[in-house]
């Protein structure tokens, strides 16, 4: 039985352990119905989370990443006030930080749509409709995941990376979309892998810092929208 209500939930400025371990947890909740249901013949609804966080300095590594492309020692780190975690999505290298809004969607895509290549697209469209309703023209590199401005040309610099982990059609992880983050992170790193291409956020294209919990709102109407869900 398809379930389109969505939980939503902002958990404010959250340690990244904390988060991970949050998102574990609710993300072991809906894979148990859904293992329920399999054995038992059951048709119980399945739940289902759109999580919005921000984190303290953090760098995180996904599970086929390089740890070369992290920049800074311990040392370096410490000097930072920064922290370091090799996690379980897909993807490379990224930054987490103040100002960014973290998007953690734990979603049984059995409820929507059975299929990754889709749900990273649908994820980057409300990206892209969010950055056009604050003036900003974005749109898709090929062969890079993540919503990029600019990416015909040599200015090409991303706005929002993803990196999501996925068992039995639920999803975890999700997407990092800059807004006011403190971009000089970025330079203790090579951003997903990828050396020669700069990243930005939508206080510098923009021009000014913006409200972030506006950006949040406007935000979680397009993932709604394009998604077709109910947020309750």
């Amino acid at each position: 039985m398809q379930n389109k209500k969505v939980t939503f939930a902002d958990w404010g400025l959250l340690d990244y352990q904390q988060a991970w371990d949050k998102q574990e947890e609710v993300f072991a909740k809906t894979l148990a119905v859904k293992h329920d249901n399999r054995v038992n013949g059951t048709e119980l609804p399945t739940p289902n989370h759109l999580i919005f966080t921000e984190h303290p300095h953090v760098y995180t590594l996904g599970k086929s990443g390089h740890k070369e492309y992290l920049l800074l020692d311990e040392d370096g780190l410490r000097e930072k006030e920064a922290t370091f975690y090799k996690i379980n999505r897909g993807g490379d290298i990224t930054y987490h930080g103040p100002g960014q809004i973290v998007g953690y969607p734990i979603l049984d895509l059995d409820n929507f749509f059975t299929d990754i290549h889709l749900y990273l697209r649908t994820l980057e469209e409300a990206i892209i409709r969010t950055c056009a309703d604050f003036g900003v023209t974005t749109g898709r590199y090929d062969g890079f995941t993540g919503v990029w401005i600019d990416a015909d040309n040599d200015k090409a610099r991303k706005i929002c990376a993803m990196g999501v982990r996925a068992s039995r059609w639920v999803t975890m992880h999700g997407f990092a979309f800059n807004v006011n983050s403190d971009l000089s992170y970025f330079g203790n790193i090579i951003p997903c892998g990828i050396e020669d291409k700069d990243v930005t956020s939508l206080q510098r294209e923009v021009g000014e810092k913006l409200d972030i919990n506006q950006v949040k709102q406007v935000l979680k109407k397009h993932i709604a929208e394009l998604f077709l869900m109910e947020i309750v």
